[in-house]
């Protein structure tokens, strides 16, 4: 009775903070279930156990244990149950978990009636992922439930102990000209089909989160399924330069919103968004206060389904957070996020391409590097492979080059040395000549005589030349034999020679 005062408080009051004392079971859907359900000794064995689902307050059984079985599993359907006397648990497997088997169910024996051994509110959620501007559709009642009469709640749960009402069939909601989830959802209760459908209008990002739904009867709320509502933004990227022009496409549902108004806003600070121009041609009245005024244009191709938005001669006060958006009544439903990031032109810079033009790139479809950027790249190598060996083969000729050169001037030096020796030559008679002195040591280096000539001699003229240093007579086997050697130097022959 106390769980069931808690919850019938938290639907009644869904601002009231309660805390519910109990088991708490969390499961995806296509997920199991196992638990155990301890008794004491004075529960018998022999009584019979059961696995219940509360419905109006009451034990609907699901699995019945009517005669004792220590070893097998008595099974309906998805459900297993298995009593051990010896260990004194009862047994629970529950598996393929689906959404509508959210519940409260307990473990219960029979005296007189079912007693609960063991309580837990079960929650299979359902995980559901939209994009902006999609509307979702839920049936929250399956046609297996034995009875449709009630009052069934469609609310937000804002954290463990609070769900705020969006909906429910007791005060239907009508659609209303506003942004506000509770004026887009809609709640519809069909008794002869016995199913409950809940849909959700032009989502937005905001719409994130944990959806409950619930049956509320006789004063007494019986849990559903839980939804996990993701919502996810179109987003896009655009870089700019000042002066240039963006143009932005926004893509729409045509049999949803083509005679929708749409506009462009720029949003700023606290995420409120400011309108600069609309479809409709009706500009707000802070539009000609805007930095954008009259740079802003916009086309709705209704045919297509796609707004297209120009900003011309951008600045770099344009940067900053846009939305093409849906325009009902001044209030704004986004269709797409764009960022937009406008970067200073410096001075004595030159834009590339058709002035005035920016290319836009959405977020996550970013282009592949330019193969210019690959190609200069590639002959960046290739050049510096072919200055690498045109250097090695300059040094490499340059060696050849010098020992080529070397050769040939020690091969020239042979050749004078033996045309000194064995060519003719005209032989002259020295005016003068210079004696070398006598070495005061026994060292054999070389002595050099100059001889200058002052007149060619004619060939049979004889040419002598003493060596001899010192004694003029003495013997050849004890004279120690000095050289010279002479060179002569080409003198200039008259008219006859």
């Amino acid at each position: 009775m106390e769980l069931r005062a808690l919850l019938l408080l938290l639907l009644c009051f869904p601002g009231l903070q309660v805390q519910i004392h109990g088991t708490e079971e969390m499961r995806s859907e296509g997920s199991n279930l196992y638990i155990q359900c301890p008794y004491t000794a004075l529960t018998s064995h022999q009584q019979q156990k059961a696995w219940c689902r509360l419905r109006n307050g009451q034990c609907e059984p699901l699995v019945e244990i009517k005669e004792y079985s220590h070893s097998n599993w008595v099974t309906k359907g998805r459900v297993a149950l298995k009593d051990n006397p010896i260990q004194r648990t009862v047994s629970v497997t529950m598996t393929n978990l689906q959404a509508e088997d959210s519940g409260t169910y307990f473990c219960a024996y029979y005296h007189y009636g079912y007693h609960s051994l063991k309580m837990i509110s079960l929650i299979v959620f359902k995980e559901l992922h939209k994009w902006e501007l999609d509307s979702v559709s839920v049936q929250c009642l399956p046609s297996t439930l034995g009875y449709s009469m009630g009052t069934k709640v469609w609310c937000r749960r804002e954290d463990e102990t609070l769900c705020r009402f969006i909906a429910r069939t007791d005060y239907p909601s009508t659609q209303l000209n506003s942004q506000a989830l509770e004026d887009r959802t809609l709640i519809q209760d069909d008794t002869q089909k016995r199913t409950v459908t809940i849909t959700m209008q032009k989502l937005q990002a905001e719409d994130s989160g944990m959806y409950w739904c619930a049956l509320y009867k006789w004063s007494y709320p019986t849990w559903l399924m839980e939804v996990r509502l993701s919502v996810s933004k179109r987003t896009q990227q655009y870089r700019a330069k000042e002066s240039g022009d963006v143009s932005v496409q926004c893509p729409y549902s045509v049999p949803d919103y083509r005679a929708v108004s749409k506009a462009w806003c720029k949003e700023g600070a606290g995420k409120a968004c400011t309108v600069l121009v609309t479809t409709n041609n009706l500009k707000p009245s802070e539009y000609h206060g805007t930095p954008q005024h009259d740079r802003v244009r916009i086309q709705d191709d209704m045919e297509q389904g796609i707004v297209t938005v120009t900003m011309e001669r951008l600045q770099a006060q344009d940067s900053g957070v846009y939305w093409c958006a849906l325009y009902e009544h001044t209030h704004l439903f986004r269709m797409l996020e764009v960022t937009l990031n406008v970067s200073e032109v410096l001075a004595g810079t030159t834009l590339s391409g058709p002035v005035g033009t920016s290319q836009a790139t959405p977020s996550g479809n970013s282009p592949a590097p330019s193969s210019n950027v690959n190609t200069f790249i590639l002959l960046a190598g290739v050049m510096s492979i072919l200055f690498l060996l045109a250097l090695i083969s300059s040094v490499t000729l340059y060696v050849r080059r010098c020992k080529q050169l070397k050769r040939a001037a020690h091969s020239k030096g042979n050749r004078e040395e033996e045309d000194t020796y064995e060519k003719p030559g005209d032989t002259a008679q020295p005016d003068s000549y210079e004696q070398l002195e006598s070495p005061k040591d026994d060292s054999k280096d070389l002595k050099y005589v100059t001889l200058n000539f002052q007149s060619r001699l004619s060939p049979e003229d004889p040419l002598y030349c003493n060596v001899e240093l010192s004694e003029a007579h003495r013997k050849p086997k004890d004279e120690n034999v000095e050289y010279a050697i002479i060179a002569f130097k080409q003198l200039p022959t008259n008219d006859k020679g």
